[in-house]
């Protein structure tokens, strides 16, 4: 049952999970509170005692909403999806519902956990050439795929949560160098949400822990 308070996200603003959750906040119209985990400082604020008990985990983001806290990107936004009003994320058609759900497994089983912070953290001085080797993996697969399922989004013409997983991974990709141009679909799709409200208002550029260099 949906309450009335606030939800409020721990996240951070070049995390792309926490990227993922907010721009599914803002599509479906949701106010929220932030609660700024900063993965970098100090050795990462999610590392904290404090924080292990908001998630277990010790990652970003976790969402307290409707009296619980949920972690995991998909999981809140599939929660969110099956609790509010607005547009849907998911759609009606089984067979396009299962291609939004496999192009979101793609991204975030098959390439955002081979380079998130905490793994390249471990590989240490090859960090970048590793995360950009599971990328280009990543990509090379998913630009057939999409290239079936596409129209102005990543499965047919309505947003879902496969756009919600797309934008962030491509702004991982090109943090980590890797040349989107080798990959039209994923390029043009990326370029016409990036045009979307929700998706700009949520981008790392433009969030209360965004340092001034890299503000918008």
């Amino acid at each position: 049952m949906a309450t009335s308070t606030k939800p409020v996200l721990h996240g951070y603003f070049r995390s792309s999970c926490s990227w993922r959750v907010r721009i599914a906040l803002a599509l479906k119209g949701i106010d929220y509170d932030q609660k700024n985990v900063n993965l970098i400082k100090d050795g990462g604020q999610q590392v904290t005692d404090q924080y292990k008990k908001v998630n277990p985990m010790q990652q970003v983001p976790a969402l307290t909403i409707d009296d619980m806290t949920l972690s995991q990107s998909l999981a809140i936004i599939q929660y969110i999806e099956e609790t509010r009003p607005g547009p849907h994320l998911l759609p009606p058609d089984p067979k396009k519902r299962a291609q939004v759900r496999m192009i979101c497994d793609i991204i975030a089983s098959g390439i955002q956990p081979l380079q998130n912070l905490y793994v390249i953290k471990k590989i240490g001085a090859e960090k970048d050439s590793w995360a950009h080797h599971f990328i280009q993996r990543g990509f090379e697969a998913l630009e057939p795929i999409l290239k079936q399922t596409a129209g102005i989004c990543c499965v047919g013409d309505e947003i879902s949560m496969a756009d919600i997983c797309l934008v962030p991974q491509v702004y991982n990709a090109e943090r980590f160098k890797v040349d989107i141009c080798q990959f039209p679909t994923i390029e043009r799709l990326n370029q016409t949400l990036l045009k979307i409200e929700a998706f700009k208002v949520s981008h790392p550029s433009c969030q209360p822990d965004t340092p001034a260099a890299m503000q918008a």
